[in-house]
């Protein structure tokens, strides 16, 4: 075993091992369409007093969770989102009308004088900091009176943490007359106290100092708050003070609300399609490799521990169509591998006196270009999906990216090691048959014997392409698209009955309850599937109450309300994640090939974007966030094919600067069409059992892709090659130079193998 081997050996079973150790004692964070609950979206707006900023949202924030904190969520979790939303997440929340009355009333803060116990001053009576009863008097300012509450360390006073407050003009008088009064009392007398009141409940009661005297009061600016605080204990009263004095009005642009079980039913129809995909991936490469293809298998199963324990590892939160982009990423982890194991072939039928170990260390070598830019370009995809999506899109995006650089090292390091060690055995090199690579493949040698010349003629296929884009045209002019909520505003509810209901029965009910326009439909497992504009919570109540009457009990199975103005930004950021999409695959295609295939790939893509809108549109299906995550991948997917092939086109024309570019290019393309017949095998065997197995949630994604990839495929040689000769007649550039041979330790050039013009 070579020593670069044994690095890689050796680096692969720590990360492994640290891999598993992660598996067996994390548990990932699950969104909450996977565990039920609502989220909901909070857009900050302007008030009178205060503008809707990062430092207005924060304290806003804070009096929202303990808000949230006194309905008794387990685990709610509230995060600011850019300067002015704010993401509210709650597990095991079917009914989210509670929440959004607690989460959208305004903020009362008050003032009040303490009474004497037992006597009713006027005021409600509520439990100090101890639990002890205060009897409070009425109201004597509110929170819209604090022109501003700050945290700061006493040093020099020895009062520790402290919260100094400052009142506008006329709350200050107010606020020196309620002090001057309590101060009239005896030290340690209750009335010598006032209560700080924030939505019914006292968050601080302090005693006005010794040192005031009777009548005189504090002035506004000079009043603190002590209490032996510690510094977070003082930083969160400030908030909550300074809070209730500058609410911030708060409407709910999103909710989303999924039940237990839907989400439930979503992990294991999830988990069956991934057992099942790979155990057919895996079984597919076997048989195509044998040996080899089995220790691909092996590190396929390595690449979905290393890329769970770094989801688990890194914190995310694994979401429907997060899920779906692990499951995915299963399929294209093969990619690489089968990318080296074809080079691989063509280097041994090339040089058979080669060793097998030579010939598969020249695979490894000679695939990297292909592997890294096929790679970096669905990376590419995965980071807009990040940067521009939303909610659940986002999942997807991390899952993705997570599983590309997974796969990778899963395909160069574990795989490279397990086969490098394989090759070295003589049993392995001397049965053609037992390794796999040897010999080359039934899809080589059917194109070997028949050598098509499918680049004779490239403007019939550009004709075809068109064609095809015609056919897509039509049916997004004709039956239009469907766009979902997310991108339309408005609310989308799912319900199971206990009766069956017909769609017409539930229109009926529905119109006599006084939403005749909502739009009813079936959905699969789900019963009955009505959408709406503008419904709220309270109006959802009623709506379901309406169905109940025709369909026995009825249950919420998914809810989702989108306002319009989230509807119109996020259809605006779908529109801009395409078209910065398109962008930067060009932009990067540019810099790695020649500006004509960077064109013609991009022409490709965009030739793909417009089937599959056009297929959505002829199949009457919704294009929403999960078709635009979709579609995204597509785009990655798509150029990753293109890639690999203009990768071979450049090698060739650089080893055969005047032979015709056609013919560089049709042998190219023979070249690289088992790799694209083996590595989109393995993706169809993850989506097919996705589309089969991963229910009603998955299926739209999973038809999406099956469709793009069937058509990036085609496209990455009958649309793209075809664009680039046509460009390449009217460019004037130079074919690529010649790519120098990496040379041996005696420091002999090495001869090309394809140096020969021999085809395979």
């Amino acid at each position: 075993m070579t020593r670069a081997t044994t690095v890689r050996a050796v680096l692969a079973a720590a990360v492994l091992l640290v891999s598993v150790l992660i598996t067996l004692t994390m548990s990932p964070r699950l969104g909450l369409d996977l565990q039920g609950g609502t989220r909901m979206v909070l857009q900050a707006e302007d008030s009178g007093t205060a503008k809707a900023d990062r430092e207005s949202t924060d304290r806003t924030l804070e009096v929202l969770r303990k808000r949230i904190d006194s309905l008794g969520v387990t685990e709610p979790t509230l995060t600011r989102s850019g300067e002015d939303r704010i993401i509210v997440e709650l597990p095991d929340v079917q009914d989210p009308r509670e929440a959004a009355e607690v989460i959208g009333r305004t903020a009362q803060l008050t003032f009040h004088a303490v009474r004497a116990p037992g006597t009713s001053g006027g005021g409600p009576t509520l439990p100090d900091e101890q639990g002890r009863a205060l009897a409070l008097g009425p109201a004597a300012l509110s929170g819209a009176g604090v022109k501003e509450a700050t945290a700061a360390f006493d040093a020099q006073q020895g009062a520790g943490w402290t919260v100094s407050l400052d009142f506008h003009k006329d709350a200050g008088r107010d606020w020196t007359r309620l002090t001057g009064e309590a101060a009239c009392h005896p030290v340690q007398d209750e009335r010598r106290r006032v209560a700080i009141v924030l939505d019914q409940q006292v968050i601080s009661s302090p005693q006005v100092s010794p040192t005031v005297a009777c009548g005189t009061g504090l002035p506004s600016g000079s009043t603190q708050i002590t209490g032996s605080f510690a510094a977070d204990e003082a930083r969160e009263l400030a908030l909550l003070i300074q809070g209730g004095a500058l609410p911030v009005p708060v409407e709910i642009v999103e909710q989303r609300t999924v039940g237990p079980t839907l989400g439930a039913a979503a992990i294991d129809a999830s988990a069956r399609a991934a057992l099942i995909g790979a155990a057919a991936t895996a079984l597919f490469i076997t048989v195509v490799y044998r040996l080899f293809g089995a220790l691909a298998a092996v590190a396929l199963a390595a690449y979905g521990v290393i890329s769970y324990a770094a989801l688990v590892a890194l914190g995310v939160t694994l979401t429907l169509p997060g899920l779906a982009g692990f499951v995915l990423a299963i399929g294209m982890a093969v990619d690489a591998n089968v990318l080296v194991f074809e080079r691989a072939r063509e280097e041994y039928a090339l040089r058979p006196g080669r060793s097998l170990r030579t010939s598969l260390t020249a695979g490894f070598r000679h695939a990297w270009s292909a592997v890294a830019d096929s790679n970096v370009t669905t990376l590419i995809a995965a980071g807009l999906l990040f940067f521009l999506g939303s909610g659940p899109v986002k999942g997807f995006g991390v899952t993705l990216g997570i599983g590309v650089l997974a796969s990778m090292f899963s395909a160069l390091v574990i795989a490279r090691a397990l086969t490098e060690t394989a090759a070295r055995s003589r049993f392995v090199s001397d049965y053609r048959g037992v390794n796999g690579i040897a010999s080359p493949g039934r899809v080589r040698t059917w194109i070997a014997r028949r050598d098509p010349r499918l680049m004779r003629s490239p403007r019939r296929w550009l004709l075809i392409s068109a064609a095809l884009i015609a056919v897509a045209v039509a049916g997004i002019v004709v039956r239009g698209v469907s766009p979902g909520v997310e991108f339309t505003g408005g609310r989308l509810v799912e319900y199971a009955t206990s009766r069956p209901v017909d769609v017409e029965t539930a229109r009926t009910a529905l119109a006599g309850a006084g939403f005749a326009d909502a739009e009813v439909t079936t959905a699969g497992a789900v019963d009955i599937s009505v959408r709406t504009g503008d419904l709220d919570n309270d109006g959802e109540h009623t709506l379901r109450a309406a169905l109940a009457e025709v369909g026995g009990e009825t249950s919420k199975v998914r809810d989702e309300l989108i306002g319009p103005s989230l509807g119109d930004e996020l259809r605006r950021n779908a529109l801009i994640a395409l078209a910065i999409a398109v962008l930067v695959q060009l932009g990067y295609l540019a810099i790695r090939f020649r500006w004509t295939f960077a064109v013609a790939s991009v022409g490709a893509l965009v030739h793909d974007v417009i089937i599959l809108v056009g297929a959505f549109a002829w199949l009457g299906r919704t294009v929403d966030g999960i078709f635009l995550a979709a579609l995204l991948t597509v785009i990655g997917y798509s150029v990753n094919d293109s890639v690999v092939v203009f990768d071979r086109v450049r090698e060739l024309w650089a080893r055969a600067r005047s032979e015709p570019l056609a013919d560089v290019a049709n042998r190219a393309v023979l070249q690289t069409v088992p790799r694209t017949v083996n590595t989109g095998m393995g993706a169809l065997f993850i989506l097919t059992a996705l589309a089969v197995l991963g229910g009603d949630s998955l299926a739209d994604f999973a038809l999406a892709l099956l469709i793009g990839i069937v058509v990036g495929t085609y496209s990455s040689v009958m649309t793209a090659v075809p664009a680039a000769l046509v460009l390449e007649r009217g460019s004037k550039a130079p074919p690529p130079a010649r790519i120098r041979a990496p040379r041996g330790r005696s420091g002999a050039g090495r001869r090309d193998p394809h140096d020969n013009g021999a085809r395979v």
